[in-house]
C-alpha cells in the first residue's frame, strides 16, 4: 500500500493564483473570505508598464501589484502570522515540505506554471509566480489545491520540485509558506479602509510615469508608435503580450478590473455606503472597455482587422480606460477622506 498524507483542504477554484490560493488558505483557519475580498483588502490591483523589464523578451505590462504583494499584506493584519521560507536546496525544501504536510499543515508554494505537467500544454509557459497549495500526498504524487483549476490536481514529486525551483524572472528558489497563526475575527472595515488606500496611493500618486493612471496613458503613447517604431510583426507581438497579461494571466478579465469592482460592491453592502458601490460600477465599466480593447487588438493580431481597427484608435480606447480609472479613483480617495484609515 502506498503511503498517503491527506489534509481536509476545501478546493475553491478562483480567477487568480495568488488571491486565490491566500483565500483558500485564509478559509482552512476559519476566515470566510472571497478571492475578491482577499484581492482588495490585499492590496492587488496595479497598473505598471515596464520596457526595462524583459518577460519572454517583452516588455512587462503588469494589472497587478508585484508577485508576493498581497501575501505580504496579509501577513500584516494583525492576529495573522504567516510562515515563509526559501531554499537553495531541492532535497531540503521537498523534506520541509513533507514535514510540514505531516503536521497537517496545508502549505502554499510558489512555483514555474511551465514544469506543472498537469497545466495544458497550450498554457505551459516560463511564469515562475504561479501560487498553489499542497494538502496532501500520495506515493510520490502530491495533491494540490491549484486556484485556477476546477477540481484538485495531483503532480509527481520530481516535477513539482523542478516548478519550486525554476528559473529565470521570478524564480521561486523553493518558496513555501502557510499561515501558523490566525485570528477569529478580522477588523474588516479598517482592512477594507488600508487596502482601498495602498492602492489609491500607487495608482495616482506615484510620481513615475510608467506607474498608475500616468502609466496607462504612457503605455497609450507608446502603442500608438509601435508600427511605425517597430514594424508590423513585431508590433503585433507587443500588442499581443499586452493583452495576454491583461486577460489570460489569471485576471479574470479586464486587467483585475472586474475582481476589483466586485471588491467594492462586496465592500460597499458590507459598510452600507453607496459610495463604494458606484465606485464599483466606474470599475466595471473600465473593465468592459479594457475588454473592448482586447477585443480590437486580438482582430488586428489575428490579421482580421477592420478599416477602424488601428493602433491610434486602440491608444485612444486605452485612454478612455485610464479616464475612467482616474475618476474610480479620486472618488476612492475622496470616500478615504471621510473615512481616514487609522
Amino acid at each position: 500500500m502506498q503511503a498517503k498524507l491527506l489534509i481536509d483542504f476545501p478546493h475553491t477554484q478562483s480567477a487568480h493564483c495568488e488571491s486565490g490560493a491566500a483565500a483558500n488558505l485564509l478559509n482552512w483557519h476559519g476566515i470566510k473570505l472571497s478571492e475578491a475580498m482577499t484581492f482588495g483588502i490585499g492590496g492587488g490591483l496595479f497598473f505598471g508598464y515596464f520596457p526595462f523589464i524583459r518577460l519572454n523578451g517583452l516588455p512587462l505590462v503588469t494589472y497587478r501589484a508585484a508577485a508576493g504583494h498581497i501575501l505580504k499584506r496579509l501577513s500584516k493584519v494583525p492576529g495573522i502570522r504567516m510562515f515563509e521560507k526559501r531554499f537553495r536546496s531541492q532535497e531540503q525544501a521537498m523534506a520541509e515540505l513533507d514535514a510540514a504536510l505531516a503536521d497537517s499543515i496545508p502549505v502554499g508554494l510558489q512555483t514555474g506554471v511551465y514544469w506543472l505537467p498537469y497545466f495544458p500544454r497550450a498554457l505551459r509557459f516560463h511564469f515562475n509566480a504561479h501560487n498553489l497549495v499542497v494538502y496532501g500526498k500520495e506515493g510520490d504524487d502530491y495533491l494540490i489545491s491549484d486556484p485556477v483549476f476546477p477540481q484538485p490536481v495531483r503532480c509527481p514529486a520530481v516535477d513539482l520540485a523542478r516548478a519550486r525551483f525554476a528559473a529565470g524572472a521570478l524564480a521561486p528558489k523553493g518558496k513555501m509558506y502557510y499561515l501558523s497563526q490566525a485570528p477569529k475575527h478580522l477588523d474588516m472595515p479598517a482592512l477594507i479602509r488600508q487596502g482601498i488606500h495602498s492602492v489609491c496611493r500607487m495608482m495616482l500618486g506615484s510620481p513615475f510615469p510608467l506607474i498608475g493612471v500616468r502609466g496607462i496613458r504612457f503605455l497609450a503613447g507608446r502603442l500608438e508608435r509601435w508600427p511605425e517604431r517597430l514594424g508590423k510583426e513585431s508590433a503585433e507581438l507587443h500588442l499581443g503580450h499586452t493583452v495576454r497579461m491583461q486577460e489570460e494571466i489569471g485576471t479574470g478579465g479586464g486587467g483585475f478590473r472586474f475582481m476589483y469592482a466586485a471588491f467594492l460592491q462586496e465592500s460597499g453592502k458590507l459598510l452600507q455606503d453607496q459610495a463604494l458601490l458606484e465606485a464599483a460600477s466606474l470599475f466595471t465599466e473600465a473593465g468592459d472597455r479594457w475588454r473592448q480593447f482586447a477585443v480590437m487588438a486580438a482582430r488586428i493580431c489575428k490579421g482580421r482587422g477592420t478599416a477602424d481597427d488601428t493602433y491610434p484608435a486602440m491608444a485612444e480606447r486605452m485612454r478612455i480606460c485610464a479616464d475612467l480609472e482616474e475618476q474610480a479613483f479620486r472618488r476612492l480617495k475622496e470616500w478615504l477622506r471621510e473615512n481616514p484609515v487609522q
